[in-house]
């Protein structure tokens, strides 16, 4: 034994202090470890300012990948003068050196050790100089560990991976030495358990053999594709830089975070030597009066034996396991004691809507929808589960279910039960079971009915709809005006006539009973066209007049949630519910607009005011809400689409089992329809009979149109076009002397085509052949004389 005296004053700096590290040289770690822990000591003797004078002297013990030969290189290092020994590699072989340790009282420090349960508290002589494993503390929960033994043959690593490749977990996290960590990988690749579906998570070893032995065979890179490694930080500073620079003038292998543990172990244990000095201590030796039984005695290592053990006949088969009560069936491994402490739930008192959930005014006893769903599914639990309801509420508004969560979070409450939606924000607070009934927000409104009228026969088409129509049904005259002007004389005559027959033709095609005849092939083409985008107009307007007529139908202003959206008009909420914040956060609806509305009364009464008189134009709530509310006040109706997704589930403390149970036990309640019996119970009303009435008008807009004009729009332009071509070259073939008499003509080139173009073909053609005649009688005249 050693021990630091440090009663006198003045210090005595010895020349040397001996230390003592064990490390496995062989190892990835070991190798470059005992580089580190060499350079480390060179550099501290050769600063003066460490130690003043004082030499630290090391000596490097090797385990040979052994925990018995490191236990007995412990011991070897507690007979000499070392006043701390650095090492073991292994956690395991750590806990026992640190029972040395303590006895003897030589500190222990360790910079690959990890096990969070080498603790200082009770090892008080064991220094850790790494850092600890880090994924429990990030929320990281292992479900199942799989272990395997140090050495252990590819096939023991098969075998422990195909019972892991048995279960349900994709998600890995490999834990091992770097020596052997390759090899679990390598072995996993063989069974495709590198495929895609896996999630594999390796400690820092991975990283560590990365950093040392790159580069890396291709073998070893190909079974890390697609792999997460931790690596530790370590900040920048020059001394680090230092070593780097360093040591790649010491080996060829990389830097890893456990060479620079190891560098920063000789200086911390340098400093903590120097203040020791510095206070005035002095280093001295004493025997353990305890061991003074053993004088004389010697423990022979070269004696020791290795029990030659053949291994058991390993085909016998065991029986099953007969558990307690003569049961072979594996028991749960936790159950509510029925003579311990009952579960508190906690119930909010709600003052409206109390279908869901209640207290009866007579016997104080919870009632409604939830409470019925729970105990239900708690009675088809496996145990028995003992509780109590206790109320949570002012009674006076509805309480705040944010709150309600936050106590069962703390602890206050073992669970929380009623119409409790499932958030995101929620579930941070809690866990939820299966949802027992879907809820999603909608927008109700008030409605009116939409029955026949004096002016039914307009509400088909809307009013943009009939505009264009219009446009079209004149443009249709004009264009098939223009296309037989010239060659038919039914579109001839004085301008008023020639309007009325454009007009009249046009409309006429509604009922198939236009009298006037197409000559062109232009005109016929524009017209066929025509008469297809008449009759979808005709059916169309027939079907949807008819439905009119047939159908009751509902009205309303407000057509969902981004019309409210568009408009500056107040909306309606459900008080201390999360829809306020919802529509505030994912709809940047302003608060302003936004107004709480605790009873269904209350919600009615702002509905019927409406905005002008200090109501509202629409209320969003939960659909289950909606449904309740509406099916006695048959003046409202729900408008648009259910916007959001989710549901209604009983709250429980992060990771209580009963939160699977209970999802599992609703899921039997909904498969054997009991679910439905207890919706039907509380929540089924039909004092508004919706059978064949349909919510607000179809009316049949330009968009369901707008490719069918827009196809015989391009069309007439084609003709006109094509129209416009032929004429003008008709123009110039007839007037082939216009531009030599341009100057001399009383008359412009635009009067002279407007007249050609008003004027009949035949005529014109006529005038020409005169022309043509006159032309030959001159000459022939000419050649006479």
């Amino acid at each position: 034994m050693f021990c630091f005296d440090n009663n006198t004053t003045v210090s005595t700096r010895p020349d040397v202090v001996n230390i003592a590290s064990i490390l496995t040289f062989d190892s990835i770690i070991g190798k470059v470890a005992k580089i580190a822990l060499q350079a480390a000591i060179e550099d501290v003797n050769a600063d003066p300012t460490i130690l003043k004078g004082t030499k630290l002297n090391i000596t490097l013990h090797d385990a040979n990948y052994s925990g018995f030969l490191s236990m007995m290189e412990a011991l070897l290092v507690m007979e000499s003068d070392a006043v701390a020994l650095i090492g073991p590699q292994s956690s395991v072989v750590a806990h026992v050196i640190s029972h040395m340790a303590n006895e003897l009282q030589v500190p222990l420090l360790s910079f690959t050790a990890t096990d969070p349960t080498l603790s200082s508290l009770q090892y008080p002589f064991f220094v850790r100089t790494t850092h600890r494993d880090q994924l429990a503390a990030r929320g990281c929960k292992i479900s199942y560990k799989a272990p395997i033994k140090p050495q252990a043959t590819k096939k023991d690593i098969s075998d422990v991976l195909i019972q892991v490749a048995l279960m349900e977990s994709r998600v890995l996290v490999v834990h091992a030495y770097a020596d052997w960590g390759l090899d679990i990988l390598e072995v996993a690749k063989s069974l495709q358990m590198l495929d895609s579906g896996y999630v594999w998570i390796a400690t820092n070893w991975l990283s560590t053999v990365i950093d040392i032995t790159s580069p890396l065979p291709f073998k070893t890179f190909d079974v890390m594709q697609g792999l997460l490694t931790l690596r530790s930080y370590t900040k920048e500073s020059d001394l680090k830089r230092k070593f780097a620079y360093e040591w790649r003038k010491l080996t060829t292998s990389g830097l890893s975070t456990y060479c620079l543990y190891a560098y920063d172990t000789v200086w911390l244990l340098a400093r903590a030597l120097d203040a020791y000095f510095d206070q005035g201590g002095n280093i001295s030796f004493s025997k353990d009066i305890r061991l003074n039984e053993l004088k004389g005695k010697m423990l022979n290592l070269d004696s020791l034996r290795i029990f030659n053990a053949h291994p058991l006949s390993s085909s016998e088969a065991l029986h099953s396991v007969i558990w307690p009560g003569q049961r072979i069936q594996k028991p749960r491994g936790w159950v509510f004691p029925e003579n311990g402490r009952q579960l508190v739930i906690g119930v909010p008192h709600r003052v409206s809507f109390t279908e869901f959930v209640g207290q009866s005014n007579d016997t104080n006893a919870f009632e409604g929808y939830c409470i019925d769903v729970f105990t239900s599914a708690v009675n088809l639990l496996p145990y028995a589960v003992p509780y109590k309801f206790q109320s949570y509420g002012d009674r006076v508004k509805n309480p705040s279910y944010i709150e309600l969560l936050s106590l069962v979070n703390a602890g206050v409450y073992d669970a929380a039960v009623g119409d409790i939606a499932i958030t995101t924000n929620r579930t941070r607070l809690a866990d939820f079971s299966q949802p027992f009934i879907e809820s999603g927000l909608v927008v109700v409104a008030p409605v009116w009915k939409s029955n026949s009228s004096t002016w039914a026969f307009l509400r088909p088409f809307s009013p943009l709809m009939w505009c264009v129509s219009g446009i079209f049904f004149i443009l249709v005259g004009a264009v098939v005006w223009t296309l037989e002007h010239r060659i038919n004389d039914e579109f001839r005559g004085p301008p008023k006539k020639q309007i009325v027959t454009a007009l009249w033709f046009s409309f006429s095609t509604i009922f198939f009973s236009h009298r006037e005849n197409t000559l062109s092939a232009l005109g016929r083409m524009v017209l066929i066209l025509w008469l297809f985008v008449v009759m979808i107009l005709n059916s169309s307007y027939t079907a949807s007049l008819t439905s009119i007529l047939t159908v009751q139908k509902l009205y309303s202003p407000v057509k969902g949630i981004d019309s409210l959206m568009a408009s500056k008009e107040p909306i309606g909420y459900q008080e201390n519910s999360y829809v306020g914040n919802y529509l505030t956060a994912e709809y940047s609806i302003h608060k302003d607009r936004l107004i709480p509305l605790s009873l269904p009364e209350d919600i009615e009464k702002a509905l019927k005011d409406g905005p002008i008189h200090g109501g509202v134009a629409a209320v969003v709530v939960e659909r289950a809400y909606a449904e309740l509310f509406l099916s006695t006040r048959c003046d409202f109706s729900i408008v648009g689409q259910e916007f959001t997704k989710n549901g209604w589930g009983f709250a429980f403390p992060r990771d209580s089992p009963l939160a699977a149970d209970m999802s599992t036990a609703i899921l039997k309640l909904s498969e054997s329809g009991k679910l439905q019996r207890i919706h039907d119970k509380w929540l089924l009303r039909s004092a508004c009979s919706s059978q064949g009435t349909r919510y607000e008008v179809d009316q049949l807009g330009l968009a369901s149109f707008k490719g069918l004009f827009l196809i015989f729009g391009m069309a007439c332009f084609l003709a006109l076009i094509i129209y416009l071509a032929l004429t003008t070259r008709q123009f110039y073939k007839h007037h082939p002397d216009l531009c030599e008499s341009t100057g001399r003509s009383n008359q412009s080139p635009l009067k002279k085509f407007i007249s050609f173009v008003d004027e009949k073909e035949e005529t014109t053609k006529a005038r020409s052949k005169s022309k043509c005649s006159e032309g030959s009688s001159s000459k022939t005249y000419a050649s006479s004389a």
